[in-house]
């Protein structure tokens, strides 16, 4: 049946236009778009911002086409500084050719602008969290200058990200908590479609585990690193910290022992981290959480925090744990009731992470958009028995 939403999605548009915030340094959300390309083969993408050098061919043999700020001399590192004008890059877009547009935004991605009578169906990784989350921010190493105008300037990118929410044909979100997160802001109901996983990268690693925890990403004040570190250290737990992110400075100020900082590391040498890995920690408040599902998928159980997108991917008692405060305390609670259950060695955690493919993933976007469609067309369409508005 996948396979028939795929051929249905591909019969129904001609031209169909991908939108995505910037293209400057691979992500999740920049993962999507890989997956998009998939599904449209022949698609144009749109971005405000575009480095060529990190993507693969699947994006640079075809036409990517950068908004003016590309222009700006050191765009392509300084783009979070230009913020204040992805609206009106992305509006600035002429898609009149395009009879479906399909925006991956966490930004403004999704304030692109239609042709009279195309789709546009958003894949919403959140609303801008900066912006309506302000909280977002602490931790955040933010001058004295910056603190000041920011109460202004997040006013005006709410109501810059409100309006352009009126857009869209159809919100897919990552989560259901992004989906929640949608309806509170914007208004507007989603269709919930998790993000594709590289699950079959994973699921042929041998599983032995060690005696150390894990800790895998950036090491970014909301990914909340610390707590895991303080929790590891005051239960005399060993724990290995690989990523690199402008919290990890703080994080090194003093020893820790039992606490390893390995820094960015190679594929290699991730695998073999999750090898040994007795289990992943999470601690972060995430839209939705990759690295859960691709710890899990090489049989690692995962202790999170209970609240976003990992409360979809963990399954408490059975694949990890989820813990309720965002409190090293509470977390150091979860490792000991972990270590009670018994859970490392079970193939659960494989099991759960397959739900998460990328065939999955198409298949779902498919899906919603042909049935997106349907619905579009069936509101155009004229009442039996009434002549359409305009015709004699």
């Amino acid at each position: 049946m996948s396979a028939d939403w795929i051929a249905e999605l591909g019969a129904r548009f001609d031209r169909v236009a991908i939108a995505h915030d910037w293209l400057t340094v691979p992500g999740g959300s920049e993962d999507v778009v890989l997956d998009l390309l998939e599904l449209f083969p022949d698609a144009e993408l749109f971005t405000t911002v575009y480095d060529p050098e990190p993507w693969p061919a699947k994006i640079t043999d075809r036409p990517v086409h950068a908004s003016f700020l590309n222009r700006i001399p050191g765009a392509t590192t300084n783009y979070p500084k230009l913020l204040p004008l992805m609206n009106r890059a992305f509006r600035s877009f002429d898609l009149s050719g395009f009879d479906l547009v399909v925006s991956s935004s966490h930004a403004n991605a999704k304030n692109v602008r239609k042709a009279p009578g195309a789709l546009h169906v958003c894949y919403c990784h959140t609303p801008m969290r900066y912006a309506w989350e302000p909280e977002f921010l602490d931790g955040e190493d933010v001058g004295r200058a910056t603190r000041m105008v920011l109460p202004p300037l997040l006013g005006h990118l709410r109501r810059v990200d409100l309006a352009g929410a009126a857009g869209p044909d159809l919100f897919v979100a990552n989560s259901a908590f992004v989906a929640a997160r949608i309806r509170r802001f914007y208004g507007r109901d989603a269709v919930v479609v998790h993000p594709p996983v590289d699950v079959d990268r994973f699921l042929g690693l041998e599983h032995r585990p060690e005696d150390y925890y894990l800790t895998f990403g950036r090491v970014v004040p909301y990914k909340r690193v610390d707590l895991a570190v303080d929790a590891c250290e005051f239960g005399g737990r060993q724990l290995k910290v690989a990523g690199d992110g402008r919290a990890l400075g703080r994080l090194r100020e003093r020893d820790r022992a039992g606490v390893e900082f390995l820094g960015r590391v190679t594929d290699a040498e991730r695998d073999e981290l999750f090898a040994g890995a007795r289990a992943l920690l999470f601690p972060g408040e995430e839209d939705f959480g990759i690295v859960p599902v691709e710890a899990q998928a090489a049989g690692v159980p995962v202790i999170a925090y209970g609240v976003g997108g990992a409360c979809e991917s963990v399954l408490d008692g059975e694949t990890g744990v989820l813990f309720g405060e965002q409190t090293a305390a509470s977390l150091a609670g979860a490792i000991g009731r972990f270590e009670e259950l018994g859970i490392a060695g079970s193939d659960a955690p494989r099991r759960q992470a397959r739900n998460f493919g990328r065939e999955r993933f198409r298949a779902e976007m498919a899906r919603v958009t042909v049935e997106a469609d349907d619905a579009r067309r069936a509101s155009t369409r004229p009442t039996s028995g009434r002549a359409a508005p305009g015709s004699s």
